[in-house]
């Protein structure tokens, strides 16, 4: 009987978190400046930042390999500083489930922003609020279905995500091998269990949060 390796969906989850809440703390300002911006920039910035959705996971992780490779000026400090590489590491896999999730929640925040009654904001604004007070008193809680459905569905993204994460940090066993990986390397390997497994779990998480995305889309039509 094949051994069952759980390292696969340990790590999937690991990376996943940790890139969501990266894309959370990165994407919310971003969403919230694409949203009051106007202007060739901001356009410009908004179809840099939808990029990644349209990208083919090879050519992306193409990029992301020039700009955090060795021989890369990034890449080549970090060796420096911290003694590791980004590439073929857990820190390469959480940069490249980054970049391909964190679109999500911009355009998912960005939708909510733009829903709200400017009268509230500008009615803060005359009572003395700064921008960052109006931002997390006002925008936030009205929002917030549209962040939390941009979280899950960044979420659920960075944890399938496999071309991007494959080229940027390798399919080393028990150390950067994620799930869509594993899936891939057990069906070369034969081992259906292993892959039958990580499917079933793939696909109910995927389920549970599309679920959630739907239930919360639909509150805020109702809101």
């Amino acid at each position: 009987m094949n051994e069952i390796n759980l390292f696969p969906l340990f790590l999937s989850f690991r990376v996943a978190f940790t890139s969501t809440l990266i894309s959370f703390v990165i994407g919310l300002p971003i969403a919230y400046f694409l949203c009051k911006g106007r202007g060739k920039i901001v356009d410009f910035i908004d179809t840099l930042t939808a990029l990644p959705i349209v990208l083919p996971p090879t050519v992306l992780g193409y990029y992301l390999l020039v700009l955090l490779g060795r021989q890369s000026p990034i890449g080549s400090f970090f060796e420096e500083v911290f003694g590791t590489m980004i590439v073929f590491t857990t820190t390469g896999a959480i940069i490249a489930a980054t970049v391909v999730s964190i679109p999500y929640l911009i355009k998912s925040s960005k939708t909510a922003f733009l829903e709200i009654n400017e009268d509230y904001l500008h009615a803060a604004r005359l009572l003395g609020r700064s921008e960052f007070n109006v931002f997390i008193t006002i925008v936030i809680p009205i929002a917030w279905r549209g962040i939390a459905a941009g979280i899950t569905l960044s979420f659920v993204r960075a944890l399938g995500d496999f071309g991007t994460t494959l080229m940027v940090s390798g399919s080393i066993p028990n150390r950067t091998m994620t799930m869509p990986i594993a899936i891939y390397d057990a069906l070369q390997s034969g081992n259906n269990l292993l892959a039958n497994l990580l499917v079933i779990i793939m696909t109910s998480i995927a389920i549970i949060i599309l679920f959630i995305v739907n239930i919360l889309e639909r509150k805020m039509k109702k809101g």
